[in-house]
């Protein structure tokens, strides 16, 4: 149950876990890169492996204290690759939690407003169809049809939102009851009474 847990959970946060495997990679390779470049140069200050990954962390984390920097030409070119690593890397860290923050702000919108929209829905065609009866003395025989068909769908949708849908879960047959509970699938004969009925959202 705990490795579940632990696959499930990185495969939600698997932006979150590329983007710290990617920032310790620059962080190890461009301090270790530093390190060789810098260490023997006279008048260097990195001139140890800490500080070398202590400026590489500083660097990427777009800190710069300025108490360790690359003096040579070629430390300097991977102080630029990182710097420029970092600034990307706080840009996809913020926009990585502004998506997810969106995400949940959208779910919980949607949950709390797709009953509401079916209910007016409903609401307005009943509105609707009150004025269409009416006026019905002045309704053509065309409209007068199109108003039953109108009728027609809006209580069969009703009824259909106010019942049970649930769903045999061998062959896919949907079965609309309220309290009448079939106890076995009409078309392939799966007890529905344990699990082999999943409901519907």
């Amino acid at each position: 149950m705990t490795s579940n847990h632990l696959y499930t959970s990185a495969k939600t946060n698997m932006s979150a876990i590329t983007l710290a495997i990617l920032t310790s990679l620059i962080i190890i390779f461009g301090g270790i890169a530093v390190y060789l470049v810098e260490h023997e140069h006279k008048g260097a200050n990195i001139t140890t492996i800490g500080d070398a990954f202590w400026w590489a962390v500083v660097t990427v984390a777009t800190v710069g204290y300025g108490d360790y920097y690359p003096v040579t030409a070629t430390g300097r070119i991977i102080a630029i690759f990182i710097m420029l690593s970092g600034i990307g890397i706080f840009a996809l860290f913020v926009s990585t939690l502004a998506r997810r923050r969106l995400q949940r702000a959208e779910s919980r919108v949607e949950s709390k407003t797709e009953p509401l929209r079916s209910n007016v829905l409903g609401y307005e065609t009943k509105t609707f169809l009150k004025n269409k009866i009416d006026g019905i003395e002045s309704l053509t025989e065309e409209d007068f049809d199109n108003l039953v068909i109108m009728m027609k769908n809006l209580r069969r949708t009703l009824l259909e939102e106010s019942k049970i849908l649930r769903k045999c879960s061998r062959c896919g047959v949907v079965y609309h009851h309220e309290n009448n509970k079939p106890k076995f699938c009409s078309n392939c004969g799966l007890d529905l009474g344990g699990s082999g009925v999943s409901a519907i959202a």
